[in-house]
C-alpha cells in the first residue's frame, strides 16, 4: 500500500515535535521525580542521566538516515520510514519499562532508558532532515515554530500531565499513557509532504560522515568553523546541565507532584509558546547574532532566579513566576537556536550535518550533566538544602558566559 502524500507541513511538524519531545522529556525530567520519590540519591539520578548521551552522539549514526531506508509495509520514503520505525521501538520500550521498572534495579532502568534514548535520537535525526527538506529557507521559521509547539506540548504531557496522573493513579499507568501518545506520530507521517532529498545511498558510511564534516569546514573555513562549533557547544550548556536536577529540586523544596504539574501545565506551556513566537519575531527583526545574545542573557538571568527562589519562602506563586520566566527564555532560545543551526546546514548532507551540529550542542552539557547530581549533593551536604541548591543554580548560570562572549566579541556570525 502506498502512503498518502500529505500537504500539511506545519501540522505534521507539530505532531512530530510532540513525539520527539516526549521520550526525551520522560528521560530528562519526569523519570527524575519517580527516582527521587523512590529514594534514589541525586548522585545516582545524575549518573543515570548519562543514558541520554545518545542524543549527543547521534552524529555517529546519522549517516544511516542519509544512506538507508527502513522497509515498511506502506512503502514509506526514506525519512518517513525511519520515523515510523523509531516510534514503534520507543513505544515498545516504554511499555517494557512500565511493566518491569523497579527503582532498586538501576541497571535495568539505565538499559531500557538507553534504548529509548538511542531510538529517540534516530527519530530526531529523521525529523530534522524531513523538516529541512520539506520547506524553503523562508519557511523554516514557521516549521521550527510548529515543531517547537509540538515539543512544548510534549513537555506539558510528559511532565505536568504525567505528574498529576501519577498522583491520581500510578506511575505504571502513567508510563503506559505516555507510550500511547507516541502513536500520534504515525498520523503525522501521512500529513507531511514528501521530502526532496539528495540520494547518498552509493556513498560509503564512513566517507559520508567525513565528507559532511569536510563540507562544513570548507564552507566556513577552519577558524570560523571552530568558533561556530564552540558557540554551539556552549550556548545551551546551562539549560542542559540544570535540566536533570529541576524536578528533584521541586521535590526537595516541598512541592507535590500535582502542584508541580499544575504550575508546568498552566504557566510553563503558556510562557514557552509566547517565547518561541518571540524567538521567531527576533529572527525576523534582528540578525541571528543579536537574537542569540538576547536568548543567552535570558538563560543566564532565569537560572539566577531559581537560585533566589531556593533562598526564599516556598510559595507556589513564586515558583510560578520563576518557571514562567525560565520557560519564556527556553522558548525564545529554542526557536533562535533551531534557526541558527538550520542556517549552517548544507542541503547535500542534511541529516548527517544537522545531527553533527546538534551533537556538538548537547554533548558537553550531557557529559557534565551526569555529574550535576554529585555537585548538588556535595553543595547541600557542605551548606544546607536551600543554600546548596542556590549555589548550584548560581554556578550553573555562569556557564552561559562563554558562548555570549564568543558571540559578542567575534565576527564569525556576521560572516555566516
Amino acid at each position: 500500500m502506498k502512503a498518502l502524500k500529505g500537504n500539511y507541513p506545519n501540522i505534521s511538524m507539530a505532531f512530530l515535535g510532540l513525539t520527539c519531545g516526549l521520550p526525551y522529556m520522560f528521560l530528562f525530567s519526569t523519570l527524575g521525580v519517580w527516582l527521587r520519590e523512590s529514594g534514589v540519591s541525586l548522585t545516582n539520578i545524575g549518573i543515570l542521566s548519562w543514558m541520554i548521551l545518545a542524543y549527543s552522539l547521534k552524529f555517529l549514526w546519522s549517516p544511516m538516515v542519509d544512506k538507508f531506508s527502513i522497509p515498511s509495509p506502506m512503502n514509506l520514503s526514506r525519512r518517513k520510514s525511519w520515523i515510523f520505525f523509531t516510534q514503534l521501538i520507543i513505544f515498545l520500550a516504554m511499555c517494557i519499562f512500565a511493566i518491569n521498572a523497579d527503582a532498586a534495579n538501576l541497571l535495568f532502568i539505565f538499559t531500557v532508558g538507553l534504548l529509548i534514548a538511542i531510538f529517540g535520537s534516530f527519530q530526531d535525526i529523521a525529523v530534522d532532515a524531513l523538516r529541512i527538506e520539506i520547506g524553503e529557507s523562508k519557511q523554516q521559521g514557521n516549521l521550527a515554530a510548529s515543531y517547537q509547539l509540538g515539543y512544548r506540548a510534549a513537555i506539558l504531557i510528559a511532565t505536568s500531565a504525567a505528574l498529576i496522573f501519577a498522583d491520581l493513579f500510578s506511575w505504571q499507568q502513567t508510563i503506559f499513557g505516555l507510550a500511547a501518545v507516541m502513536l500520534v506520530g504515525w498520523f503525522a507521517i501521512f500529513l507531511a509532504p514528501e521530502p526532496i532529498s539528495v540520494n547518498n545511498a552509493s556513498e560509503n558510511y564512513f566517507l559520508l560522515l567525513v565528507n559532511s564534516m569536510k563540507d562544513f569546514l570548507n564552507k566556513f573555513g577552519l577558524f570560523a568553523a571552530s568558533i561556530l562549533l564552540l558557540i554551539i557547544a556552549s550556548y545551551r550548556l546551562t539549560d542542559i546541565l540544570v535540566g536533570p536536577m529541576a524536578m528533584p529540586f521541586y521535590i526537595d523544596m516541598g512541592f507535590s507532584k500535582s502542584e508541580i504539574g499544575s504550575v508546568v501545565k498552566v504557566v510553563a506551556l503558556t510562557a514557552s509558546i509566547v517565547g518561541f513566537f518571540i524567538g521567531g519575531l527576533l529572527i525576523s527583526k534582528f540578525s541571528i547574532r543579536n537574537a542569540l545574545v538576547i536568548g543567552g542573557l535570558l538563560v543566564l538571568f532565569t537560572n539566577i532566579g531559581f537560585g533566589i527562589f531556593a533562598l526564599s519562602e516556598k510559595q507556589l506563586g513564586a515558583l510560578s513566576i520563576v518557571v514562567a520566566l525560565d520557560s519564556l527564555a527556553a522558548g525564545i532560545v529554542g526557536t533562535v537556536n533551531i534557526a541558527f543551526l538550520t542556517s549552517l546546514v548544507s542541503k547535500k548532507f542534511v541529516a548527517t550535518q544537522y545531527a553533527l551540529l546538534t551533537s556538538f550542542m548537547m554533548l558537553p552539557g550531557k557529559l557534565f550533566g551526569g555529574l550535576s547530581g554529585l555537585a548538588a549533593d556535595a553543595l547541600i551536604q557542605i551548606f544546607s538544602l536551600e543554600f546548596g541548591w542556590a549555589l548550584f543554580f548560581f554556578s550553573a548560570s555562569l556557564l552561559a558566559l562563554p558562548a555570549l562572549l564568543l558571540i559578542i566579541f567575534t565576527k564569525v556570525l556576521n560572516e555566516s
